[in-house]
């Protein structure tokens, strides 16, 4: 059968917000092709070769799963079981730093619970004099962020440090990035993510704040005088993520991601003009 016949009849099975994008990416990882090239030539396919994938995101498998990669800022990084997908919406924190930094300044850059590494290669990719280091507690994830930054041509310029959170970390950073679990504990997910993402990544007790209650007091200590400290927020946790930077002698302010929602707040010294 025809490759977009095929993408037709999957989509149908996959259902959920995108299926049909689903779908061209499963098919086209299936034939081994690229999706503009399934697009463009609508090449024979096979239906017994893709099944499998597209038996895995029915079931509600992330499609960064199957196909083992997630792009995130432009870079194409590697992903699987046992780490958080990248999301879009966290883009809203590299693009918050481009409004405090030039690209030519020599950043120390810290990514806390790195994952895929996500974060610490976008900020090398966008600050080419930078340097980062990277903390998880998942040997799994160091592992993954370890193998896309030397994939990535960053292995000169990141570090990998095995802590929980900022807990061993030592020095000064211009720039402190992380994408901390904030989902409370009985709170609705989108389908599949509670059942195939980590939970320590996702979940971080009953309202979702226990991540920052760690994070947020370490970073008086950890911020150069002239840092910015930029966190991922859930869109209703702005104004107590605010108040536990206003007890550590933070200023905040907060970003909203492209749908105008509530998705980053940055820390700086109270002496600091945002």
């Amino acid at each position: 059968m025809k490759a977009l016949d095929l993408v037709r009849d999957a989509a149908a099975r996959i259902g959920g917000e995108t299926p049909r994008l689903d779908a061209e990416l499963i098919v086209a990882h299936a034939l081994g092709i690229s999706r503009e090239a399934l697009l463009l030539g609508n090449p024979e396919a096979s239906a017994e070769a893709a099944e499998p994938f597209i038996a895995r995101r029915a079931a509600g498998e992330p499609v960064a799963y199957i196909l083992g990669r997630q792009e995130f800022w432009s870079l194409d990084l590697e992903v699987g079981p046992g780490i958080l997908v990248p999301r879009g919406d966290t883009e809203t924190l590299i693009a918050a730093a481009q409004g405090l930094f030039p690209a030519d300044v020599a950043l120390r850059v810290l990514d806390l619970g790195t994952g895929s590494g996500a974060l610490a290669l976008a900020a090398l990719a966008e600050w080419p004099r930078a340097n980062a280091l990277a903390t998880d507690v998942s040997d799994t994830a160091l592992a993954v962020a370890a193998w896309n930054a030397e994939r990535l041509g960053f292995s000169a310029r990141c570090q990998f440090l095995k802590a929980d959170w900022a807990e061993g970390v030592e020095g000064r950073f211009s720039l402190i990035l992380s994408n901390p679990p904030y989902i409370g504990e009985d709170e609705a997910t989108g389908p599949g993510v509670r059942e195939y993402e980590p939970h320590g990544a996702l979940f971080a007790g009953p309202d979702g704040l226990d991540a920052y209650r760690r994070i947020v007091p370490a970073l008086p200590a950890l911020l150069a005088a002239d840092g910015a400290a930029i966190l991922e927020i859930g869109w209703k946790q702005a104004e107590a993520v605010l108040a536990l930077g206003h007890e550590a002698g933070l200023g905040g302010a907060v970003e909203r991601d492209l749908a105008g929602r509530d998705r980053a707040v940055v820390f700086r010294r109270i002496a600091s003009v945002f």
